[in-house]
């Protein structure tokens, strides 16, 4: 089974950039589709992006789109997301997700088997 590792948080300046990667082994990354969600303290994990197999086609929650671009490297086994004009609401702890399923559901945590631990980032106004 696949193991998730995500890198790339940080402590960033409101207005700032960071690109965070989820990096998978004991698996191919290209089975399955691949989400990011993040979840701030005291609120329930939520949906940030998610990216389909091949990467033609993703989508996003309405509270990042357009700051935040999705992406993957097949070939490097690796997800990133992208995370530009970042906003203080936007600190939280960001946690890649993966499952090898077909389901029309992508924007729930019960949409997804195998979890990273999670990369803290944390935008300062």
């Amino acid at each position: 089974q696949v193991q998730l590792v995500e890198s790339g948080g940080g402590l960033v300046q409101a207005g700032g950039s960071l690109r965070l990667s989820c990096a998978a082994s004991g698996g191919t990354l290209s089975y399955y589709r691949v989400a990011w969600f993040r979840q701030a303290p005291g609120k329930e994990r939520e949906f940030a992006a998610a990216i389909s197999r091949s990467g033609v086609r993703t989508s996003y929650a309405d509270s990042v789109k357009g700051r935040f671009t999705i992406s993957r490297d097949n070939a490097k086994n690796t997800v990133y997301l992208q995370m530009n004009s970042l906003k203080p609401e936007d600190t939280a702890v960001y946690y890649c997700a993966a499952d090898r399923g077909y389901g029309s559901s992508e924007g729930s945590p019960d949409d997804y088997e195998y979890w990273g631990q999670g990369t803290q980032v944390t935008v300062s106004s």
